[in-house]
């Protein structure tokens, strides 16, 4: 499975806000939106909280490059602490405990099922793979010794290193792996994850309740297991090494195939073999875990990790008073400047992986209309909100990647600049005609909005004035509510919206379910033949090259469709207390997956 910033993840953060991721998607003073994390086979939307940056600009000079290259060193790095001995006695005085700030994880701590951004941190620090992600966005083995791939890429044999124990002191063997495999292959699954994409032989039949077991999983030895598939795809050996491992002994107990009410009951009940265990939750408050002596990789060498809820009003202050030892901060020059001032911080700044947007509903009428959708994005002046909270460390986007991915391009995308004159023309078309109240009307229905957005977050701060005095002036009555990040995903997963602001964050891999026609990531209703049929070519195209010129046409048609209203590519920036050391920031892999390695020297 990947993990993608596509739920919700998040799920969240700066427009992680929201989703984020989502999720973790996709996190103060000045918060991103929340992020869901967008991985296709595991959550939201994950994220973290927002996006940005890099590389395959195909229509840009080099000299363009060169520049776009100078302007990124410029921004981005580690910005050292000038005065470490300056913390605040609260942070000093802390010697066994790492607290990290982030928008309130909503307590879906189910490896099946977690999906915004701020519960795959959790996630990720309690539950292992067999892959894992690496810094450049490749995967490398973890609970795996070695993974053997048959030379027709059917057939895929994970070693798992022996003696390893959950942190309950099971011991963990292949058929646990057959155990998760199942379940996220089970026909009455409804989480995040789209295992049945990757077309394990057998998959299907399980999945119709027509066998009672998946064929194409053979288990060789409790160390060794045999998956075969029916093709090729270029994500099929990352997206098998990446399902969670958890005990079937645990996880299992109640497990009928076709009821999974059992599992989805153990959400604030983990058990895993990571590196650390969870000894608390209080919602809406903070994330308690403890160090498992016992982790394969080596004992983490700090006692307890606290993931603290903070919020775009509350963040800096709390780094500043050593209530916290690490956030997620918006990234603006004002934020930079003020976070460099206090001395004992070491600012880590760089390119998002994910991206901020506003969702349509488009399982309502009038957003299935595609100039209605292009209306409300000439209509909205995207790129004064994104300098308004940004600066220089963000752009505004027109598809759903950012640049830091090898598949990203702006070869004849539409940039939707700016353009009131062309947004009415748009609306006009559509049959959208102004009111003697100056609000557009069509078939005796009036043009308003519901739109829903994460409180205390700072893009939402800059987002609602422009977007209330735009609409209005496009002719649209905008409606709009402020909620707690968790509250927006609930309204998400329901349906219960008309328009909402989050951001997605992304894996390596492009691959992606979220404008998948019923993808599992896929809660707007969208849907274009012509976009599923580009995914799934490049799904099973194994040439690099020629995956980036499928994915180029998908990102061309999605751009030209609009199944949303995308805003911006951003930088992540972390200021972290001096005092803590390990840390390993990069945009393909987040703090938490390198818990284990940091240490607070005495």
């Amino acid at each position: 499975m990947k993990r993608k910033l596509s739920i919700f993840l998040l799920t969240l953060t700066m427009f992680g806000g929201l989703l984020a991721g989502c999720g973790g998607g996709d996190k103060k003073a000045a918060d991103p939106a929340p992020t869901e994390q967008g991985d296709q086979n595991k959550t939201d939307d994950s994220q973290k909280k927002d996006d940005t940056a890099k590389t395959d600009d195909t229509a840009k000079t080099d000299d363009t490059k060169k520049d776009d290259a100078a302007a990124t060193d410029q921004n981005d790095g580690i910005f050292p602490a000038t005065d470490p001995a300056s913390s605040p006695a609260a942070a000093m005085n802390r010697k066994d405990t790492l607290i990290v700030g982030m928008s309130a994880p909503k307590g879906i701590f189910n490896p099946f099922y977690g999906e915004t951004a701020y519960d795959q941190y959790v996630l990720k620090a309690l539950f292992d793979s067999f892959t894992e992600v690496q810094k450049d966005g490749t995967y490398g083995n973890s609970l795996a010794e070695k993974v053997d791939v048959s030379d027709d890429g059917l057939v895929y044999t994970f070693h798992l290193k022996p003696g390893i124990k959950y942190s309950d002191g099971t011991p963990m063997t292949v058929k646990d792996y057959v155990f998760a495999i199942k379940v996220l292959c089970d026909g009455a699954y409804d989480g995040p994850s789209d295992m049945m994409s990757t077309k394990i032989k057998g998959a299907q039949e399980y999945h119709d309740g027509k066998a009672k077991e998946i064929s194409g999983l053979k288990v060789i030895d409790d160390n060794t297991i045999e998956v075969t598939v029916l093709e090729p795809q270029a994500v099929t050996k990352d997206n098998l090494g990446t399902v969670w491992m958890v005990p079937e002994s645990y996880y299992g107990k109640g497990y009928k195939q076709g009821n999974l009410e059992s599992i989805k009951a153990l959400n604030t009940k983990p058990i895993g073999s990571g590196q650390y265990v969870l000894t608390k939750f209080a919602p809406g408050q903070e994330v308690d875990l403890t160090a498992n002596p016992n982790y394969f990789k080596g004992a983490p060498k700090v006692k307890n990790v606290v993931f603290k809820t903070t919020t775009s009003e509350t963040n800096m202050a709390m780094l500043q008073s050593g209530e916290t030892d690490m956030d997620m901060i918006t990234v603006s020059e004002d934020n930079v400047d003020e976070l460099k001032s206090y001395g004992f911080l070491d600012i880590n700044i760089y390119p998002t992986n994910g991206y901020g947007y506003i969702a349509f509903n488009i399982k309502q009428k009038r957003f299935q209309d595609v100039k209605v959708r292009q209306a409300l994005t000439y209509g909205l002046n995207r790129k004064e909100i994104v300098e308004a909270v940004y600066g220089k460390y963000a752009d505004v986007i027109n598809i759903p990647q950012s640049k830091v991915s090898w598949a990203y391009t702006n070869e004849n995308i539409n940039p939707y600049e700016f353009n009131m004159d062309k947004a009415k023309q748009l609306l006009d078309e559509a049959g959208w005609k102004v009111g003697s109240d100056g609000i557009r009307e069509k078939d005796g229905e009036k043009f308003k909005v519901n739109f829903s957005a994460t409180a205390d977050n700072t893009v939402v701060n800059a987002l609602l004035p422009i977007m209330a005095q735009n609409y209005k002036e496009l002719g649209i009555d905008l409606v709009s509510e402020t909620l707690d990040f968790n509250a927006v995903m609930d309204k998400k997963d329901k349906g219960n919206y008309d328009m909402f602001f989050a951001a997605w964050g992304l894996t390596a891999d492009p691959d992606t379910t979220v404008y998948i026609t019923n993808g599992a990531q896929n809660k707007s209703g969208y849907s274009n033949k012509k976009v599923d049929d580009l995914m799934e070519k490049a799904r099973k195209e194994l040439d690099l090259n020629k995956r980036k010129e499928l994915y180029k046409e998908m990102y061309q048609e999605i751009n030209n469709d609009l199944p949303c209203i995308f805003m911006y590519q951003r930088r992540d920036m972390w200021p972290i207390n001096a005092r803590v050391k390990g840390f390993d920031l990069a945009p393909y892999k987040d703090f938490s997956y390198g818990l284990y390695n940091v240490e607070i020297p005495q």
